[in-house]
């Protein structure tokens, strides 16, 4: 997945990483909310000449935020890409025109967007289409209480699901998914709404906490998650992480894999965030259990030498499992980065050094691995830690040089920023229990929301223009082509809310 510069072009980022980009930014603007940060604003026309008057911002993101609601939005919902004229629609694939996306960068994407708006400015306008978004997820709620990728709202639509609201489809599917953040993005999109609503709302707020409630009974005994369910987990016995004792090339596929514990795409950092989202906005001790639990889990599923690292997932016996038949057992470098990473966050919550104790092996060990040109495999065969491919033909090899192109087989390091933060949690004195601070957002320069201004075109939209490089869902645009992406629209209109809330220089 790439990322995109102020007016949409490509600037090719790490693939693998970018929906986590998405959701971390997101929630790092409502932590800030929710820690009752000042909302200053920028100064007027009489300070620095350079500087871009409030009145300024707030007319240009509600110009834009008004076009992409009113043009873009089909039930209130969004999908990732769409046609200047409106007519193609495109999530992970074509949208009918009854469609709506889920998973980032879609409809909580975009309703997050729009509450960051709404705390910078208080603009009814900004609400107003936040609960708009929200209405639509709660549309697709599942009866299990999460969500699948995508919401379609023909009863008969070939996404149309087993919805809690009954308007689906009764047989359809009701297999409430972590993959790719859909259920953690919807429901902190929610839970976000909720507070802008004081909690008055009870639509809105049955919705949340029934979601939550429901992502708290999908944990299983030892901490971890599934990729999907359908309702509470059963329990099993909770043993730390061992190799294989049968031959893990042909042997103990299970056809359900997603029902085993995940690690896959980030989903121990999205969940944790997520928890931690909701223990800041609803103080319940449940969810901070919850991450303490999950903290545990990763904990007991580091591999034991050579490889103290991590897998994308493991069977109830704790021995690393196939997926999808181009996900073989094996260690991970983007998961066991995703897993270094929320370690450390869930020390920052808790206060606990024993969530740190796994890093420095886990470090040492990665470093180790590197490849020549300092990225890391995607996968490191079970024990000989030989970086581990597959061909186009789906057959496990130790070669790269004829790999399916769907997937990332390469991963970027994030290995230097890890070691700095694991170095700056260890450093940092703290009472005990009382979590660290985050970071505050970055600061955004004047020269920067110029550009955002005067990037919108006439009617309020920042267009997009393809140039051959992929997008997240791989859409076949030409080169050339223009479109309006809900990704760039988010992270604009957050840019300008975020420019709103700095202290005056």
């Amino acid at each position: 997945m790439q990322t995109l510069d102020f007016c949409g072009q490509v600037a090719q980022p790490a693939r693998i990483h970018g929906r986590r980009q998405l959701f971390r930014r997101a929630l790092l603007l409502l932590v800030c909310a929710v820690a009752g940060g000042t909302i200053t604003g920028l100064p007027s026309a009489q300070g620095a000449e350079d500087v871009v008057p409030r009145d300024e911002v707030v007319a240009a993101m509600k110009k834009a935020a008004g076009a992409f609601h009113d043009k873009v939005a089909v039930h209130g919902g969004y999908v990732y890409f769409v046609s200047l004229d409106g007519q193609q629609r495109l999530g992970e694939g074509k949208a009918s025109p009854e469609q709506i996306w889920v998973q980032p960068p879609a409809t909580p994407t975009v309703g997050l967007a729009f509450l960051g708006a709404y705390r910078a400015t208080n603009e009814k306008l900004f609400l107003d289409a936040a609960r708009d978004a929200g209405a639509a997820l709660i549309y697709g709620q599942l009866k299990s209480g999460g969500w699948r990728n995508a919401i379609d709202f023909d009863p008969q639509g070939t996404l149309a699901a087993n919805y809690r609201n009954g308007k689906g489809k009764a047989k359809g599917a009701n297999t409430s998914t972590l993959d790719d953040g859909a259920t953690q993005a919807a429901l902190v999109c929610l839970m976000t709404l909720d507070q802008a609503l004081d909690f008055k709302d009870q639509t809105v707020h049955e919705a949340a906490r029934f979601a939550l409630d429901s992502l708290l009974a999908a944990q299983y005994p030892n901490g971890a998650f599934p990729q999907v369910w359908t309702g509470p987990v059963a329990p099993h016995p909770i043993v730390p992480a061992k190799y294989p004792d049968y031959d893990w090339r042909t042997e103990n596929r299970v056809k359900e894999y997603w029902n085993l514990y995940t690690l896959n795409d980030q989903l121990a950092g999205d969940v944790t965030e997520t928890l931690a989202a909701a223990h800041e906005i609803y103080r319940d001790d449940k969810c901070l259990a919850a991450i303490r639990r999950l903290g545990d889990f990763l904990i007991l599923a580091q591999m034991p030498e050579p490889q103290p690292a991590w897998a994308q997932q493991y069977h109830y016996d704790m021995q690393p499992a196939w997926a999808r038949k181009f996900e073989p057992p094996a260690v991970t470098g983007n998961e066991s980065q995703d897993v270094l990473e929320t370690l450390i966050e869930i020390y920052r919550l808790t206060g606990d050094k024993k969530y740190l104790a796994p890093v420095p092996a886990a470090m040492k060990y990665l470093n180790a691995s590197l490849l020549p040109d300092g990225q890391l495999a995607r996968f490191y065969e079970l024990k000989t830690n030989r970086p581990l491919y597959m061909t186009s033909k789906y057959e496990l090899t130790y070669d790269d040089s004829d790999v399916p192109t769907h997937y990332g087989w390469k991963i970027k390091s994030r290995l230097a920023n890890i070691e700095k933060q694991f170095l700056l949690a260890q450093s940092e004195k703290r009472p005990a229990g009382k979590p660290l601070p985050k970071p505050a957002p970055k600061k955004v320069k004047p020269e920067e929301v110029r550009k955002l201004i005067q990037a919108l075109d006439p009617q309020g939209r920042w267009v997009s223009k393809a140039n051959g490089e992929p997008l997240v869902g791989q859409p076949k645009f030409k080169p050339g082509e223009a479109y309006l992406s809900s990704q760039t629209f988010s992270r604009n209109l957050e840019t300008l809310a975020n420019s709103l809330q700095q202290p005056a220089p």
